[in-house]
């Protein structure tokens, strides 16, 4: 077997080992940061909405106060507000959902469902943890969320939902006097909760990998190209010339061509050797052929 074949084979079992073990690496590192930017972005959007809460309760629904008194505005209500910015949000970002989850809420659609019931609970029966990241099965596949609980710390909630004696009665009038009072200062019924399809970082993963290994592709067939361009010029092609020229030279033939090799590496100073030991095999025929 040639020298470049045994060379090339080498080269091709370690780039294979590489490949897979590069490949393997990035695809965890690149799903993983692709969850991380979903997560991400998932945190700048509570806080915004969590900014819109606080623009509608400190600016919007005291101005809006006396209105109450004829008819119910849900654009005093800090959580409507937080939906309304969340669904202009999602003309631009389709694969994201926000949802303000509440155990007890006047508007049935704010009502959690089981599994946001239980993240809920979570947070109340651990109220030190202010975020939460998980994943869940669904009839469409995994969904990636992030869920932080929402605690009342404004007594002026309580105006609306203490109970329904208290309640505005337009507030009663549109939602009814069923749900949404009994809620308790420092308390946690509501967790926000952004979710998004787990397709979406894998398909971004997916992208970035593609491209990832494309180009470590692409730079192993040029250092392959190199080095056995590099090979053939410096090492195959005057050692094979070499090895002529010894045959010829072993067969009797002293007038075979001579080879010189310039420069100080180890092949010129093989050639160099071999110059030394041809003059010298010469000298000593011409001694013995000497009468």
């Amino acid at each position: 077997m040639k020298l470049i074949v045994k060379f090339n084979l080498v080269l091709l079992l370690v780039f294979a080992f590489g490949f897979v073990v590069a490949g393997y690496i990035s695809d965890r590192l690149l799903q993983r940061n692709a969850k991380q930017e979903i997560v991400e972005n998932a945190r700048i959007m509570m806080e915004a909405a969590l900014a819109v809460r606080w623009y509608t309760a400190n600016q919007i629904k005291p101005l809006l106060d006396t209105q109450l008194k004829y008819s119910f505005l849900p654009q005093t209500v800090p959580a409507y507000s937080a939906n309304q910015y969340f669904s202009q949000l999602r003309k631009t970002f389709p694969d994201y959902e926000y949802k303000e989850a509440t155990l007890n809420p006047t508007n049935p659609v704010n009502r959690a469902t089981d599994w946001e019931a239980d993240i809920v609970r979570h947070f109340r029966e651990s109220p030190s943890q202010k975020e939460l990241v998980g994943e869940r099965d669904t009839p469409n596949g995994k969904v990636l969320y992030m869920a932080r609980p929402l605690k009342i710390t404004d007594p002026r909630c309580l105006g609306c939902h203490d109970t329904p004696e208290s309640a505005p009665p337009t507030l009663i009038a549109r939602y009814g006097g069923a749900n949404g009072f009994g809620w308790k200062l420092n308390d946690i019924l509501t967790a926000q909760i952004v979710s998004a399809p787990m397709q979406l970082p894998v398909q971004r993963a997916r992208i970035a990998f593609n491209g990832f290994m494309i180009s470590l592709a692409a730079v192993f067939v040029v250092i392959f190209l190199a080095l056995n361009v590099t090979l053939l010029l410096v090492v195959t092609r005057p050692v094979q010339r070499l090895s002529e020229i010894a045959d010829e030279v072993s067969l009797g033939n002293m007038d075979a061509p001579k080879f010189q090799l310039s420069g100080n590496d180890e092949i010129a100073k093989l050639t160099q050797s071999f110059g030394r030991m041809r003059k010298s095999m010469a000298e000593a025929l011409k001694m013995l052929e000497t009468p």
